[in-house]
C-alpha cells in the first residue's frame, strides 16, 4: 500500500477536571502535540527507555506521567528534551481558569467540545492546513462510556462549525494512549504545563518551554468570546 506523507498528526491531551466547584481543580488545560508522521527516532528512544525499565524492576506498559515515579518522569522528560531540539514537533496549550468559565459552558459536552474548537481553530490557522491531504487529529479515549457518545457528537457538532472553512479534511479520533507513543508525549506535555498553573511548579516545564508555540489563557481580562 503506498503511503503518502502528506498528513499532520495532532495528538491531545487534558488535565483538570470537570467540577466546577470550589472541590475542582482551579484550570483545565488541553495541550497539542503536533508534527508530520515522522517520528521513527522519538518511538525507538522511548521503546528503548521501556525495556531499560522493565529490566530495572518496574513494570512500564506505557508513559503515564501522574503514576510514574519521579525517576521515570526525570528519564522521558530529558529525553524528550532531546529529541523535540531535532524534530518539527510544534506543542499548543489552552488553559481555562474555571472560575472565569460561564455557566452556560459548565456543561461537559459544552466545556470539552468548545476548548477543543478553540485550540484547534488556532492550530489550523498557523499550520498551513491547506497544505496537506488531511489532519488526523487523535485524543485519548473518552473513558466515561455512558457520557462518550454525547461528547462526540458535540466535538463532531463544534468542529463542523470552526474548522470546516480553515481545512479541507481532518478526523478526530479516540484511541487508547497505550496505542500511541505520540499520545504518552502529549500527556507528558500537558502535566508539565497544567502543574504550572495549578501548582505553580514549572520543575518540568522547564525542559519543554523551548518547544512551546503557543500558550494561552482563554479567559484572561480583555479577550472576549462568544459562547
Amino acid at each position: 500500500m503506498e503511503i503518502n506523507n502528506n498528513y499532520l498528526y495532532i495528538f491531545l491531551d487534558e488535565g483538570g477536571n470537570f467540577d466546577f466547584s470550589n472541590k475542582g481543580t482551579q484550570y483545565f488545560t488541553l495541550t497539542s502535540v503536533a508534527s508530520l508522521r515522522n517520528w521513527s527516532q522519538l518511538y525507538t528512544n522511548l521503546s528503548n527507555e521501556k525495556y531499560k525499565l522493565i529490566e530495572w524492576g518496574l513494570n512500564t506498559e506505557y508513559f503515564h506521567c501522574c503514576e510514574d515515579n519521579t525517576h521515570v518522569r526525570g528519564k522521558v522528560f530529558n529525553l524528550l528534551n532531546e529529541e523535540f531540539k531535532n524534530n518539527s514537533i510544534k506543542i499548543d496549550s489552552i488553559v481555562i481558569d474555571k472560575r472565569k468559565t460561564h455557566p452556560i459552558l459548565q456543561v461537559e459536552k459544552e466545556f470539552y467540545s468548545k476548548m477543543l474548537g478553540y485550540l484547534l481553530k488556532y492550530i489550523f490557522k498557523h499550520s498551513q492546513s491547506k497544505g496537506f491531504d488531511e489532519i488526523i487529529v487523535i485524543t485519548d479515549k473518552i473513558p466515561v462510556n455512558k457520557k462518550r457518545k454525547t461528547v462526540e457528537k458535540a466535538i463532531k457538532q463544534t468542529l463542523a462549525t470552526e474548522l470546516k472553512p480553515l481545512c479541507k479534511k481532518y478526523r478526530v479520533l479516540h484511541h487508547n494512549s497505550c496505542s500511541h507513543y505520540a499520545l504518552q508525549v502529549a500527556d507528558y506535555c500537558n502535566w508539565a504545563i497544567f502543574r504550572k498553573w495549578e501548582r505553580q511548579d514549572d520543575k518540568y516545564y522547564k525542559l519543554i518551554e523551548p518547544f512551546i508555540r503557543s500558550e494561552f489563557e482563554i479567559f484572561e481580562k480583555g479577550k472576549v468570546y462568544h459562547y
